[in-house]
Formats: structure tokens, sequence, C-alpha cells
């Protein structure tokens, strides 16, 4: 395999029969706000798009750039959401899982193979392969990691409009220093993870 997300998985599962493999990975697991985004990628085989990466390895001029470009080229799409109610309901691990089941479930043609990043297991009924740290090493995640990045960044900046207090635009909702002194200066806006550490013992806004 060459160094970086590669066609090999992909190429596996071809051999194997399979027809539509969907790369499929989320974002916002660490967040303390805003829901965790799920996105599925069906990509051809002979798709042209270079410079697929894990997203966080990407600047974002980069990731709105490629984001563009696997719109253009993918034969399907689609996207899953788990908002802050639902973390909190049944926790963020089953809130990923069921984002990601919604995001296959989007898509159209319905894929027969799923690349799944990291160790998450049985995400749906659908054939499925878990590689850890995938959204390197397969295009198809890539590719579904940058679409999951891309749109929940220009969520979280649109929440920023309506809390502007919180700076989401800037963090995305991850816990940084500034995101916890906004926390503790103006308390727990709708859309904070109330059983995520670092807002759990700060009062209502």
């Amino acid at each position: 395999m060459k160094k970086g997300p590669s066609k090999y998985f992909e190429q596996e599962a071809y051999l194997q029969g399979y027809r539509f493999i969907a790369g499929v990975d989320e974002v916002g697991r660490g967040c303390l706000a805003g829901p965790v985004i799920a996105a599925a990628v069906i990509l051809p085989k002979d798709h042209t798009i270079q410079g697929l990466n894990d997203s966080k390895l990407l600047s974002p001029q980069k990731r709105e750039l490629l984001y563009n470009e696997i719109y253009k080229q993918a034969l399907a799409i689609g996207l899953g959401s788990m908002g802050p109610d639902i973390i909190d309901e049944i926790n963020i691990l089953q809130a990923s899982m069921a984002a990601m089941k919604k995001a296959v479930e989007a898509l159209k043609p319905q894929p027969d193979f799923l690349l799944v990043d990291g160790n998450l297991k049985n995400i749906c009924f659908i054939p499925q392969k878990s590689i850890p740290k995938g959204d390197q090493l397969s295009e198809s995640i890539s590719a579904a990691s940058i679409v999951a990045k891309v749109f929940r960044d220009n969520l979280m900046k649109n929440y920023d409009e309506t809390y502007p207090d919180y700076g989401f635009a800037v963090h995305k909702g991850y816990p940084t220093a500034f995101h916890l002194e906004a926390l503790k200066a103006h308390g727990i806006s709708k859309i904070h993870r109330l059983t995520f550490r670092g807002v759990k013992s700060i009062p209502s806004s």
C-alpha cells in the first residue's frame, strides 16, 4: 500500500464481488457542544480526486476544495446527525453509531459493503470492515471524513450566530481553553452536551 489513503481496501472488496462500497466516518465525538455528524460516501472506481486524507490533516481551504470535488464525483453521499439531547440520552458511542447508520441509509444507491473508520462494528446489517485510522488509509473513508467535517464546521459557524459568546465558529465545540472559560462565564447553552466533563459542573444559562 502507498503511504496515505489508497484504493487498497476498496479493490479488496471489489475482488470479493461487491459493487457499491461506501466509506463511513464521523466527526464531533470529542466536542462539548453540537451534534455528532456522520458521512457515508460511495466513490466511483475511476474517480480522479487527488489529495484525499484524514480531514484533520488538511487545511480548511483544502478541505473545502476536496468537499466540492467529492460532491462532483461521488456516486452517492449520505449524512447522519445525532444532537446533544440524543447524545446525553444514549451516550456518545451509541449516538455515533446511530449517526453512521443514518448516513448509510441515506445513500442511493444503497451500498453492498462498508469500510468503517475506527473500531466500531456492526453499525448496520450490511457487510462491513472496521479499519483503525481508516481515514488515513482508505480513500472512501477519507472522503467521508472530509464531508462530515466540512458539513459540521459550517453548522457550528451557524450556531455561532445564535450563541455568539462561545466561539463556536473558531473551536467548533471542542474543549479549548476559550470554550471552557466561556462556559464558566455564560453558562450552558441549548446545544451543549450536559453529560460531558467540562459541562456537567456548569449552571445552565
